[in-house]
């Protein structure tokens, strides 16, 4: 039964109130982009949907497989095919693994904010301030490095996450699903917010690569996702948009996946009209061109 309170209690706006994404152009000679980023959840991936998944090892191998495999394998491919990405890690993942999160630093690629624990950002959370500042911490601490990107956990959002973010300095997010452009978002009060790089729905490994007892779903041929993310990469392109992907060391550094990845990401470089970078370059185009229509 739906409750009718509920439903009047809706407000008859958008939920997201920013103009339309700006057509800035990309750096020449590009006329097309793609934001490279992975999230890497570790084991919190899996105690964020229930903290007793702590004491079920198995379900918590799914997540361990990033420190001891999956992410050294990307870092190896992102090397050898000479691309910098993003990297959102949760603070969890660097305090338990900071080998892992110091490999991802010393190869040259950025670090994003994912929250501490992976908690789900519901309106009203208690916890938000505090997996803010203690994702920060973490990273700062055992990193050196203060992250301007942010990713949400799960990719949700709520307006308090909004606020709090711009209180951080935080300068770009990446989890809304509305535009194949960046643009700035717009506090309820009216205010600037940060920029979004929209991301890409298609791209998230996690839809098509894992299949586990307790997310059971099939996992879908090489020649399938392949096939989709080409296509879509190719019609952006025509487009002059951009894709974001969302990628996991716990999905695509598994071998199959792996192999998936490693002739997308070949495909994408022999486009030589795709900007393969990082949040922060993307973040920099927008805020250089932004600057410059202010004068």
């Amino acid at each position: 039964m739906l409750d009718s309170k509920a439903l009047r209690s809706i407000p008859l706006i958008p939920a997201n109130t920013a103009p339309a994404a700006p057509d800035y152009p990309w750096p020449k000679p590009f006329t097309s982009a793609m934001f490279l980023s992975f999230d890497v959840d570790a084991e919190a991936a899996w105690t964020s949907k229930d903290p007793a998944h702590a004491a079920r090892l198995v379900t918590m191998s799914y997540g361990g497989y990033e420190a001891r495999v999956g992410t050294p394998k990307l870092l190896e491919l992102l090397g050898e095919l000479d691309l910098k990405a993003t990297f959102f890690v949760t603070g969890w993942s660097v305090d338990a693994h900071p080998a892992m999160a110091e490999a991802v630093l010393k190869a040259g690629h950025e670090i994003g904010h994912h929250g501490y624990h992976h908690l789900l950002p519901d309106p009203g959370d208690p916890y938000l301030e505090e997996e803010l500042e203690k994702g920060f911490e973490a990273i700062k601490r055992r990193l050196g490095v203060t992250p301007i990107g942010y990713r949400a956990p799960f990719g949700e959002f709520t307006e308090e996450l909004r606020v709090a973010l711009m209180r951080h300095g935080i300068v770009y997010t990446s989890s809304f699903r509305d535009d194949v452009r960046p643009y700035r978002h717009r506090l309820a009060d009216g205010r600037p917010g940060t920029i979004e790089i929209p991301v890409t729905a298609s791209y998230d490994d996690w839809m098509h690569g894992l299949s586990a007892r307790f997310s059971p779903r099939s996992i879908f041929p090489k020649e399938h996702v392949l096939s989709m993310w080409k296509d879509e990469l190719d019609e952006v392109r025509e487009w002059g948009a951009m894709v974001t992907t969302v990628l996991h060391p716990q999905v695509s550094g598994r071998p199959m996946r792996f192999r998936l990845l490693r002739e997308f990401l070949s495909y994408a470089k022999s486009c030589k009209d795709v900007w393969i970078t990082t949040g922060a370059e993307i973040a920099a185009n927008y805020r250089h061109h932004e600057a410059a229509g202010q004068r």
